[in-house]
């Protein structure tokens, strides 16, 4: 999920342009992009797209955000996901491994009373103090949460450090990299709000990257090119993966318990980022004993 562009739950006239889009992943909102009276409108706009041929057509990731637990929204939100052919449904501002294990359990609750085949991952947000605390509790409380995601403006601008400060930037990716590392799960780049710096939105995509995230999220189709970029493989990088497996296999095969492809030592670390690398290629993964 190189890329996922966000897509307000209120603006139908958007979803089809959205499906349309080279973005890995579509994360249709019903929390901050809709305003309260437009929340119970927004919620049945997204059923009825996901629910429609044209999305169930694509091989599109779908992503639903709901609003916050504790909101008036929360409940009929979760309840309204269920059955859906979505991959995740994102919670935004965990404050805590209780409450979200609380709201997967209320999930399950509306999943068991649908009769529900479709259980979707629980991709959870990182948006305030509280939160980047909890953030290794959140990451490993329930076998459902399969990311962690950074909300940069809603975390940083109630405590007054600059957004714009890629020190602060920094501090914060590297916290929620080894939370969510910690508990071996993926970790999402936030959004960047100012669509005339693309190449801010690079540079802050790239020191992603180089920390171990797996994608970023793009607020407008002009950032996604640049998100599938840099979050992609290039041909040399997936060659070099490869050799790394099968280098790995081999030795298996004949007992060695160590391995040097192209002069670097392979270990279990090595072999699980390489194996990292051709998943988010698209590749097949090759799981070695």
């Amino acid at each position: 999920m190189r890329s996922k562009l966000f897509v307000p739950g209120s603006r139908p006239e958007l979803f089809e342009k959205a499906r349309a889009s080279d973005a890995d992943a579509l994360s249709f909102d019903l929390e901050d992009a809709v305003v309260d009276s437009r929340k119970v409108e927004a919620r049945l706009a997204v059923q009825q797209f996901l629910g429609s041929p044209s999305s169930l057509s694509s091989d599109k990731r779908m992503v639903v955000r709901v609003n916050p637990w504790g909101s008036d929204h929360f409940e009929r939100d979760l309840e309204a996901v269920v059955g859906l052919p979505i991959a995740m449904v994102n919670l935004p501002k965990c404050e805590s491994a209780a409450d979200v294990r609380a709201s997967i359990a209320l999930l399950e609750k509306f999943e068991a009373r649908g009769r529900a085949s479709q259980r979707p991952g629980v991709l959870a947000n990182v948006e305030t103090a509280a939160g980047l605390r909890a953030a290794a509790a959140i990451a490993s409380c329930h076998p459902r949460v399969v990311g962690l995601q950074v909300g940069y403006l809603d975390l940083l601008g109630p405590l007054g450090i600059a957004r714009n400060d890629p020190a602060n930037v920094h501090a914060v990716m590297f916290a929620v990299r080894m939370a969510a590392g910690e508990a071996g799960i993926a970790a999402y780049d936030g959004a960047f709000a100012d669509l005339q710096d693309a190449a801010g939105f690079r540079e802050e995509a790239e020191m992603a990257r180089r920390l171990g995230f797996v994608g970023k999220s793009c607020i407008h189709p002009s950032q996604i090119a640049t998100a599938n970029d840099v979050f992609g493989a290039d041909a040399a990088e997936i060659k070099h993966a490869r050799r790394i497996i099968e280098a790995a296999r081999s030795a298996a095969r004949d007992g060695q318990g160590a391995v040097v492809v192209d002069g670097e030592m392979v270990d279990r670390a090595t072999l699980r980022r390489a194996e990292a690398l051709l998943a988010r290629a698209g590749s097949t993964k090759v799981a070695v004993e």
